[in-house]
């Protein structure tokens, strides 16, 4: 294996870690930016109000994206196992 092979693989894998990732992120963000708008607005400073709706944003939409996550997890394995094996040769 040459360094140019595992610097190509070395990035593809951090960019789909980044394309799997993103989601969460973006419902993340936005979800704190509106609980922290309702915070300033209504002068309520409690943790918890910025932690629960979070978490079940997250947890929801980890139950929506569960087929397209395994799918997308399952053809990146295989490609990669395929791209290995072929390095060997």
């Amino acid at each position: 294996m040459n360094p140019e092979m595992a610097i190509d693989i070395f990035k593809t894998v951090v960019m789909f870690a980044l394309y799997l990732v993103a989601p969460f992120l973006a419902v993340t963000l936005v979800v704190g930016l509106v609980a922290s708008l309702i915070q300033s607005v209504t002068s309520i400073q409690e943790p918890t109000l910025t932690f629960a709706p979070k978490l079940l944003a997250l947890a929801g939409l980890t139950l929506l994206l569960a087929p397209w996550l395994l799918r997308t997890l399952s053809e990146f394995t295989i490609e990669m196992i395929s791209r290995i094996g072929g390095m060997g040769q």
